[in-house]
C-alpha cells in the first residue's frame, strides 16, 4: 500500500511539474480557465498543452480540451488575455466568452489548434443551455472549415466568415441564427484569378430559395493595365473601353452602368494574330466577332472632338450607338500611335 501510494504520488508530481499553468480569470463570474502549456514549449510558436474550464462557484471541471498546437501570448504575470479577435487572420485568443448565438447568455469559444484555413486558429463551441454548457457542431463548423474565429455582429445579429485559396480567391459569408443553427443567408465569391478580371459570385437564399448572380468587372488600377479609351454611350449608359495590357495587346469592353463585363473582346485566350484593325480612310478602329462588325470612331473639328461613337453591322442591319463627348478620356488619335502587336492597317 505504502509502495502504492509513493508511486501515485510520484505520478502526480510528474504532471504538475512537467507544466506551466497559465490562470485565465476575469472574463466572468460563472466560470474560470486554465491553460497548462507542458514544459519547453513556453516559447514556442505552437504550444502543446490544455485548456480546462471550470465552474466558477463549484470548482467543477467542466470541459478540458488538450491541443497539440495552441497559439498564445504567454504573459510573464502568469495570466493569459481572452476575447481578442484580429479578424480574420491575426492574433486570436485561446477563449471566447461571447453571446455566440443572440440568445441573451455569453457563450464560450475554445481554441483546440490550427486547423482553419492556411492552419489558421481553429475553435470548439460551446453555448450556454438551461442544462449548462453543451457543445455545439453547427457554430464549431463555422470555427473550423473557414479562417478562423468567425465575427459576431450583435446590432445586426449576424455572423460572418472568410475564407480564401492562395492570393486571388476569397469567400466571405453572412449567417443568420435560425432555430439556435447558423444558416447562410449571404455567400460572396471574389475570384481574380483570370487578370486583369475579377469575377464576383453572389448566392442568397431570399424566402429560403436559392439565387446566384454572376458579373465580372475590370482593375483598372492592376499594373500593366492602361486604359487607353472610354465614353458612355448616350442612350443606355453604357461604357465603351478599349485598353491595354502591357503596352503590347488591345481589348475592347462594353460595361453595365453597373461596372459588370457585358462584351469583351478578344476573349482571354482566344487573342488573334489581329483582332483590330485601322481604317486608313477615316479614324476609326474595327473588328468582326461572331458575324457583327464593329467599327469605333470619332470624328473633329479643328482640335474639338464633335462626335464619337460604334457603329454595327450585322445580319444586313446597321445600327448607330452614339457616345457622349462630355464622358470621353483618351482618344483614337492617341491610340494610333501605338504599336500593338494585335492591330492592323488595311
Amino acid at each position: 500500500m505504502k509502495s502504492f501510494l509513493f508511486f501515485l504520488f510520484l505520478w502526480v508530481g510528474c504532471i504538475v511539474y512537467g507544466q506551466t499553468t497559465y490562470k485565465i480569470e476575469g472574463f466572468s463570474s460563472q466560470y474560470r480557465a486554465e491553460l497548462h502549456i507542458e514544459k519547453g514549449y513556453e516559447d514556442q510558436v505552437f504550444k502543446k498543452g490544455r485548456l480546462l474550464v471550470f465552474d466558477g462557484q463549484t470548482q467543477e471541471l467542466l470541459i478540458e480540451l488538450p491541443s497539440e498546437e495552441f497559439t498564445v501570448h504567454l504573459k510573464s504575470t502568469g495570466t493569459v488575455k481572452t476575447n481578442i479577435i484580429e479578424w480574420p487572420y491575426g492574433e486570436q485568443s485561446v477563449l471566447f466568452y461571447e453571446d455566440l448565438n443572440f440568445d441573451g447568455r455569453k457563450d464560450l469559444a475554445l481554441m483546440d489548434g490550427q486547423h482553419s484555413c492556411y492552419h489558421g486558429p481553429s475553435f470548439q463551441v460551446y453555448l450556454v443551455s438551461d442544462q449548462g454548457l453543451r457543445h455545439n457542431k453547427a457554430f464549431s463548423r463555422l470555427a473550423q472549415e473557414y479562417c478562423g474565429m468567425f465575427q459576431i455582429d450583435h446590432e445586426n445579429k449576424s455572423i460572418y466568415t472568410t475564407t480564401k485559396n492562395g492570393c486571388c480567391w476569397h469567400q466571405f459569408s453572412t449567417f443568420k441564427v435560425v432555430d439556435n443553427t447558423p444558416v447562410p443567408v449571404s455567400v460572396v465569391e471574389e475570384d481574380a484569378m483570370h487578370f486583369p478580371f475579377l469575377t464576383t459570385t453572389l448566392t442568397e437564399w431570399p424566402n429560403g430559395k436559392k439565387q446566384t448572380s454572376i458579373y465580372k468587372t475590370i482593375d483598372l488600377q492592376q499594373e500593366d493595365v492602361q486604359s487607353r479609351l472610354s465614353f458612355t454611350l448616350a442612350k443606355s449608359g453604357k461604357e465603351l473601353l478599349l485598353y491595354t495590357l502591357e503596352d503590347e495587346v488591345l481589348y475592347y469592353l462594353l460595361l453595365q452602368p453597373n461596372g459588370a463585363i457585358e462584351f469583351a473582346y478578344p476573349a482571354a485566350g482566344s487573342e488573334a494574330e489581329i483582332d483590330f484593325m485601322w481604317n486608313t480612310q477615316g479614324n476609326s478602329l474595327g473588328f468582326t466577332n461572331q458575324g457583327a462588325h464593329y467599327e469605333i470612331y470619332e470624328t473633329r473639328k479643328g482640335y474639338r472632338l464633335h462626335k464619337i461613337g460604334v457603329r454595327v453591322r450585322v445580319n444586313g442591319k446597321r445600327y448607330h450607338l452614339k457616345g457622349d463627348v462630355k464622358t470621353v478620356k483618351g482618344s483614337l488619335e492617341a491610340l494610333r500611335q501605338l504599336n500593338l502587336s494585335n492591330v492592323g492597317k488595311e
